[in-house]
């Protein structure tokens, strides 16, 4: 059976019992093995997802945000080593003095979050008694998390952390004196061609957006409806996560990266690259690293893949690259759904078990 079939019928099958919604992508080289879309974009109306449907992209924004600090860097405006505290006038807080750019793109900071979901925290609950659409520009968020205690010393540890990544957004507006939504389609949005991409807030009318739907289960996890994520975070994505893109703005993005077309030579061999902190996973010679914001999954020292995905109430999505062979895993839903295990099994028809 072909290749794309096998892929099809991958997909069917999530659609069927792991309550896929979205749109998904293979490409190897310029090639397309498979681009498909599934579900509806509006259940109300019975409106199908499309090819060109723009998606929620929760936390692979924050591949964007790591790219804008980088390119300030290849522009000699920042080091990676330069003190948070003393770029943002942070004085009174309680970021340690010794925080740096580098630990923020690394999660390595020690920074309290504003909701620490590897503690078990909801970041929904945050909006029970401050209403979400009070948060629109990143400054907004600072309340949050600024005062609160750190988890470690700057460096002494890895826990992944969003408002590391709105103290980034901060420092690009303060260097570059655009805010952080205008710095990122000036020069990587539209650098790169992404024209279906943006920052587009919930109450505002988007050609081709998808509403993304959290699921309501029973006692025994069934799912028995939906429920709109319109009240699940801030009305319009910020450094942290909620840029809007399709599949194919997102391919376009990784092979204008990996390219050398938005970064230097040095800083893009640097950003594909795991880092000195490793989280790691159950066999010993299998490691996922944090890079700049990007999973690096590696074997006996060869690079499998590189990784970016996000996940919010509503939102799923995947974004794996395949250096070796030139090719892309895109999955984005616009339900709550099991993307990654349909990434690798998609993987696995492509290139055999890793």
């Amino acid at each position: 059976m072909k290749t794309q079939n096998l892929i099809e019928e991958l997909f069917n099958r999530y659609v069927e019992t792991e309550n896929f919604s979205g749109v998904g992508l293979v490409k190897k080289g310029d090639e397309t093995i498979f681009h498909k879309s599934y579900g509806y974009a509006h259940r109300g109306w019975n409106v199908s997802n499309e090819l060109n449907t723009k998606f929620d992209t929760a936390s692979i924004t924050k591949i964007f945000t790591a790219v804008a600090i980088l390119k300030l860097v290849d522009n000699k405006l920042l080091r990676l080593d330069d003190k948070v505290i003393d770029i943002l006038n942070l004085d009174h807080s309680s970021i340690h003095k010794d925080v740096t750019v580098y630990h923020l793109l690394t999660h390595t900071s020690g920074i309290a979050d504003d909701a620490d979901e590897e503690a078990g925290e909801c970041y929904e609950d945050l909006w029970k008694e401050k209403p979400n659409y009070s948060v629109r520009e990143t400054i907004d968020y600072l309340p949050q998390f600024i005062q609160k205690e750190a988890n470690f010393q700057p460096g002494e540890g890895c826990r992944y952390n969003n408002c590391a990544f709105i103290l980034l957004g901060l420092i690009i507006e303060k260097i570059s004196e655009k805010s952080y939504r205008e710095y990122v389609k000036e020069h990587i949005f539209d650098v790169v061609g992404m024209k279906q991409s943006g920052f587009f807030s919930m109450d505002e009318v988007v050609e081709n957006a998808a509403e993304h739907y959290a699921s309501i289960e029973d006692e025994n996890e069934n799912i028995t409806g939906y429920r709109k994520n319109i009240y699940s975070y801030p009305a319009i994505g910020s450094a942290d996560a909620g840029a809007l893109t399709t599949v194919k703005d997102l391919d376009l993005f990784i092979r204008s990266l990996k390219s050398r077309k938005l970064l230097s030579d040095e800083l893009t061999t640097d950003i594909f690259a795991p880092k000195e902190v490793y989280r790691k996973h159950t066999e010993v010679t299998e490691m996922m690293g944090y890079g700049f914001q990007f999973l690096v999954k590696n074997d006996s020292g060869e690079i499998i893949y590189i990784q970016k995905d996000g996940i919010n109430p509503g939102v799923s999505c995947v974004m794996n690259y395949y250096p070796q062979s030139d090719m892309t895993i895109i999955i984005m839903a616009n339900q709550d759904t099991n993307v990654w295990d349909l990434a690798w099994d998609v993987q696995d028809i492509m290139i055999g078990e890793v």
